[in-house]
C-alpha cells in the first residue's frame, strides 16, 4: 500500500470583528434604554399636578427645586438656605433684568421649605415667581 502525502496548509487566524461590534451594540442599546433621562438629576422629586396653560417667557429662568425633605438645589446644584440667598442676591447684581425664578417643588415638600424659597427671592430682589407643575393625566 502506497503512502500518500497529504500537504496541509494552515491559514492564517482572523479576529471576526462582526460578532465584536454585534455585542457591543447589544451593550449600547442596553445602556440606552436603561439610562433615564430626567431634568433634576440632584434631587429626586415629584412635581404636584395641576390644569393650566403652559407659559412661555423669554426671560432667564433660575431653576429652584426644593426635594420632598425640604433641601434645596440652584440650577443643580444643591445648596443650604445661606448659600441660595446669596447666590439668588448675586444673580440679581448681574445687569441681566429679565430673570424668572421656577420653583419646582416636590408634591411633598414641607411647607415651610417653599415659603422659605419665596423669602429669600423676595430678599433678594427678584419678585418674578413661577412654580412648576405636572399636567393631570
Amino acid at each position: 500500500m502506497g503512502r500518500s502525502s497529504r500537504s496541509f496548509s494552515y491559514a492564517e487566524p482572523e479576529i471576526n470583528l462582526i460578532a465584536f461590534i454585534d455585542v457591543l451594540l447589544v451593550i449600547l442599546i442596553f445602556l440606552m434604554i436603561s439610562t433615564t433621562f430626567t431634568k433634576f438629576q440632584e434631587i429626586a422629586i415629584t412635581l404636584p399636578t395641576a390644569s393650566g396653560v403652559e407659559t412661555v417667557d423669554s426671560a432667564r429662568e433660575i431653576n429652584i427645586a426644593v426635594s420632598s425633605d425640604g433641601r434645596f438645589a440652584l440650577n443643580g446644584k444643591i445648596m443650604n438656605r445661606a448659600q441660595l440667598g446669596s447666590a439668588l442676591k448675586q444673580m440679581n447684581s448681574s445687569p441681566e433684568q429679565n430673570l424668572r425664578i421656577s420653583i419646582d417643588a416636590d408634591a411633598r415638600a414641607p411647607h415651610q421649605a417653599v415659603m422659605t424659597v419665596l423669602e429669600l427671592a423676595r430678599d433678594a430682589g427678584l419678585p418674578n415667581i413661577a412654580f412648576s407643575s405636572q399636567a393631570k393625566k
